[in-house]
């Protein structure tokens, strides 16, 4: 049974409270709606800490990682697995990785654009979702192109559909799976981030830290995480070494 301190931080109202980004296609970070509720690789890692935790689990979901930033000072979460940035450390205490992130562009169906560099030109309209690492990541790798913020990747796509974009930033997991609902775009194989995806708590909160630093290595070692990535379909995705750090 974990300490009190662990319960206090981890689950103060009694269950654990699992914040997810929703998206239209899962990845290792979205989670997709599934009827009345929520299937991911976010909400399998949830839903295994709570049963070690021995408390209920409820899913409280957002429409990208930047809102789940944003709530972090709200008292609405207790658990998340996002991306990391700098940026994103201000709020957030991250523990062990368990992704290895990559992210690109989807480019739009007749683009030229063969790599990222060809990205970074005046009069290209690049799309993703507001406050996330990816973004972030994005704007900086092509300061020379027009960065257009959406609430969320559905929103992104339509965009590009509509013809008001010509790339769009997200992980090469979750384009994967966009590009199948744009027809005659492509990924582009090179990228402009690699990072991790990691386990995290609102700032401040060092035994839940620790506590969930430790779950998500026992996650990698028993092969949770690689068969959370199985059970989304994300064949793709490559589980983090073992005590990688964020």
């Amino acid at each position: 049974m974990p300490d009190a301190a662990v319960m206090q931080q981890l689950a103060p109202t009694g269950t654990l409270r699992i914040a997810v980004a929703v998206a239209p296609l899962p990845s290792a970070q979205f989670a997709v709606r599934d009827g009345d509720g929520f299937k991911g690789v976010a909400v399998i890692l949830g839903e295994a800490l709570a049963k070690k935790l021995g408390v209920p689990s409820v899913i409280v979901p957002y429409a990208s990682s930047g809102e789940i930033q944003n709530a972090a000072t709200s008292n609405t979460w207790d658990v998340a697995f996002l991306p990391v940035d700098a940026e994103r450390k201000k709020f957030i205490d991250f523990g062990n990785a368990y992704h290895l992130l990559q992210s690109t562009f989807l480019v739009a169906p007749g683009s030229t654009m063969q790599s990222v560099k060809d990205a970074d030109a005046p009069g290209i309209g690049i799309g993703g979702v507001a406050n996330t690492a990816t973004f972030r990541a994005a704007t900086a790798a092509t300061p020379k192109a027009t960065h257009i913020e959406f609430k969320g990747v559905d929103v992104a796509t339509a965009a590009m559909n509509e013809g008001r974009i010509q790339a769009i930033a997200l992980s090469r997991e979750s384009l994967g799976g966009l590009a199948k609902k744009i027809p005659g775009s492509r990924v582009l194989p090179d990228a402009f981030l690699n990072s991790t995806t990691s386990v995290c708590v609102p700032k401040g909160r060092p035994a839940a830290l620790a506590y969930i630093t430790e779950f998500i290595e026992e996650a990698k070692a028993s092969g949770l995480v690689k068969r959370a990535f199985d059970e989304m379909g994300l064949s793709s995705s490559v589980v983090a070494p073992a005590g990688m750090t964020s």
